[in-house]
């Protein structure tokens, strides 16, 4: 212990004997370590945030989508792929809706709620915008967790008059209204075809699959009767998806399969065929979605952890030149009964406590630079995670300890005779 203690003295001595030496060095750690502290916080906010707007779409949802939309790569906003351009050649149908909410079939199923996918220009005035129409049922609020704070949603009565009304995100109304008008009561339209706003919904937040701000909820018995007179080749309706609620987050499973068995009789797919549907739950996407970001949180880590590579070139640099200016004081200490394990250990301890000043600065740098993350983008909840700084302090004494190695060796074997008549 006592060695020790006498270890650490001398090296912190000779640290502060090159006090603008050592700042420089111990500067390339403290980079490396902020940078991998920062770069893995930020990669487990953005996965972190990531759940957070799957869990905010809805609860115990499973997802059904045509497969042909699946296989052409489309990308869903709040979910599953977007089917707006492929909506009269989808394999779902209102007739699949019904199956679904059959409990004698899909017992399982809490809820079954269909949308209907379209896109039309929307006018008011001299003000146009892109109509982004989600055609659907009253009982969407419910199985997607969203509010209307201004108005009303359409109901039951709006579903069977067909009624030409709508319900507007914050993002249309913007785009739409001008600012001195409130748009309840207003008279706007889609495409050729006049509607009332009754409803304004509550902002949702984020835009990780889209802007869900930026669309019109309509009635999809309206939607079917004046903007998508299409139909499939068996004279259904076609839906774009189609949103099923498990009763139980533990009985997701077995709602899956009485879906995929529903569906497969519904379009009469015999054992050999594949399915020409998709069915998907929140634990798929979220497993999909995180194995992306934790590739991207290591690949972050990857290239942080290359400035503390070159700050620990660094730290080897200056020992090897620490070492060549204290050769005489080597050769000194040999002589008068110092081993090879005490030079060893001296000059070891000196370069560890480089990369430990280093990692500490290093620390007091990614907390600010964490905070100002999450003051720039409060959505990501950035802070200093333990796993970030366990990583960043474990890689930095590591790396004093890999890198001061080969000089303190290098001092340890030198000749004390040569040592001693070194100039």
């Amino acid at each position: 212990m006592q060695q020790i203690v006498e270890s650490l003295r001398i090296a912190l001595s000779g640290l502060a004997a090159n006090r603008l030496r050592t700042g420089l060095t111990t500067l390339g750690i403290a980079i490396g370590v902020a940078a991998v502290i920062v770069l893995v916080s930020l990669g487990q906010a953005v996965q972190l945030f990531v759940e957070e707007q799957f869990l905010g779409i809805g609860t115990n949802l499973v997802f059904v989508v045509p497969e042909s939309v699946i296989s052409t790569g489309g990308a869903a906003s709040g979910g599953p792929p977007d089917m707006s351009r492929l909506t009269t050649a989808s394999s779902l149908t209102e007739k699949d809706v019904a199956a679904l909410s059959d409990p004698f079939r899909v017992p399982e199923a809490a809820m079954v709620v269909p949308e209907l996918r379209l896109t039309r220009t929307a006018s008011y005035a001299n003000l146009q915008t892109r109509g982004r129409i989600r055609a659907t049922t009253p009982e969407y609020l419910a199985i997607r967790n969203r509010r209307v704070i201004l108005g009303r949603f359409f109901d039951d009565r709006d579903m069977l008059a067909g009624a030409r009304v709508a319900v507007l995100g914050q993002t249309t109304v913007r785009n739409l209204f001008p600012e001195d008008v409130l748009p309840i009561g207003e008279t706007f339209r889609l495409g050729e075809v006049p509607f009332r706003v009754i409803g304004i919904m509550e902002a949702y937040g984020g835009a990780s699959f889209g802007d869900e701000d930026d669309v019109i909820f309509i009635p999809i018995t309206t939607a079917q009767q004046r903007l998508q007179s299409g139909r499939t080749l068996s004279g259904q309706y076609p839906v774009s998806q189609i949103f099923v609620q498990a009763a139980s987050d533990k009985r997701i499973d077995a709602l899956v399969a009485q879906i995929t068995q529903t569906l497969r009789e519904e379009h009469m797919i015999s054992f050999r065929d594949e399915d020409d549907f998709v069915v998907l739950t929140q634990a798929d996407l979220l497993q999909s979605f995180g194995a992306i970001t934790a590739l991207l949180t290591v690949f972050l880590g990857v290239i942080a952890g290359i400035s503390l590579l070159v700050g620990g070139i660094g730290i080897m640099n200056i020992m090897l030149v620490t070492v060549t200016e204290r050769t005489r004081e080597i050769g000194l200490r040999k002589a008068v009964g110092a081993r090879q394990r005490d030079i060893l250990a001296q000059f070891l301890v000196e370069s560890v406590m480089l990369a430990a000043v280093g990692g500490a600065a290093g620390l007091a740098v990614a907390a600010l630079g964490t905070a100002l993350v999450g003051a720039l983008l409060p959505d990501l909840k950035a802070t200093v995670s333990a796993s970030g700084v366990l990583l960043a302090t474990t890689i930095s004494a590591l790396i004093g300890i890999f890198f001061g190695l080969y000089p303190a060796r290098r001092a340890s074997r030198l000749n004390p005779i040569d040592a001693l008549r070194f100039e």
